[in-house]
């Protein structure tokens, strides 16, 4: 496992800015950062696409640093009694005025860090970040809430067994607009098959990816807006291994069911966020890198 010691520093830094800002804000700039590089790379300057790489998915902004510090930091500031849930990654921590909540952030930028370059040194044939970003998000489940992957269920959801943690209620649902089975398989196709077509017309998987990502900003706005990265990463990708914008429409689906799974395996019921289109993104990209 090879280690930046530069960029192990950063990541310290880049965990108490998600922190700071809120693990959502911090992933819409990664959004932003994202079309940033890529559209600089198609002016004919290529050293430009390193934006990709060492801003938006870098100690600065990447998603298992600054919104994974971010995610940590809400856990951690909801242990502590403050006005706020686990749950609240949009909320930026500097409200509190407390600093040991953006230290956390930082120390959970370290462990991202960490974390995928470990995946990377593995060769491991997923999307690490992804991977990444809900590995620490269990850990500070863990530590902070003392709660499992899964969360716990209530009282009158355990008599239904396991399977109980797959019921929606109005209380424990991820996005309630993007939860019903028509209505995923609806958008994984569209997003898919647009994200597909971006893929393949442009050479750049992660462009839809930062579209979808920086799209956010309207969430934080009010309910309604659709979450899609986890649609629009696995599409483009399916659709750039296969040339197929086809295969992009089927992934896209594949992603948007993945999502909401993972919504009601490790969100609903947990104390805190453990994102799941990153779950969806790291098994969706599995599934890429090992069949097509």
């Amino acid at each position: 496992m090879a280690i930046d010691i530069n960029a192990l520093v950063a990541s310290f830094g880049g965990g108490i800015v998600g922190a700071a800002m809120g693990g959502l804000p911090a992933f819409i700039l990664t959004g932003l950062a994202v079309l940033a590089g890529v559209a600089a790379s198609f002016f004919g300057q290529p050293q430009a696409a390193q934006i990709i790489g060492s801003v938006a998915f870098g100690p600065f902004l990447g998603p298992h640093v600054a919104f994974g510090g971010g995610v940590a930091a809400a856990a951690y500031a909801a242990r502590k009694g403050l006005d706020i849930t686990g749950k609240d990654i949009g909320v930026p921590l500097t409200k509190f005025n407390d600093p040991g909540v953006l230290l956390v952030g930082g120390v959970f930028g370290v462990i991202g860090y960490l974390l995928n370059a470990f995946w990377v040194g593995m060769s491991l044939k997923t999307d690490t970040v992804a991977l990444s970003v809900a590995v620490s998000a269990i850990i500070a489940r863990a530590v902070f809430l003392g709660d499992g992957p899964f969360g716990s269920l209530p009282a009158e959801m355990k008599e239904k067994g396991f399977g109980g943690r797959f019921v929606i209620t109005e209380g424990h649902c991820w996005l309630p607009w993007q939860k019903d089975f028509g209505q995923l398989v609806v958008l994984g196709l569209g997003f898919g098959l647009a994200a597909g077509i971006l893929a393949v017309a442009t050479g750049q998987p992660v462009l839809a990816f930062g579209i979808s990502a920086a799209s956010l900003v309207f969430l934080e706005f009010g309910p309604g807006w659709p979450v899609t990265h986890h649609i629009t990463l696995p599409a483009a990708l399916a659709a750039a291994a296969t040339q197929s914008v086809i295969m992009g429409g089927v992934f896209g689906i594949v992603g948007a069911l993945l999502g909401e799974f993972f919504a009601r395996l490790c969100y609903n019921y947990g104390k805190n966020h453990i994102d799941p289109p990153a779950c969806a993104i790291a098994l969706a990209t599995t599934l890429v890198l090992l069949f097509l």
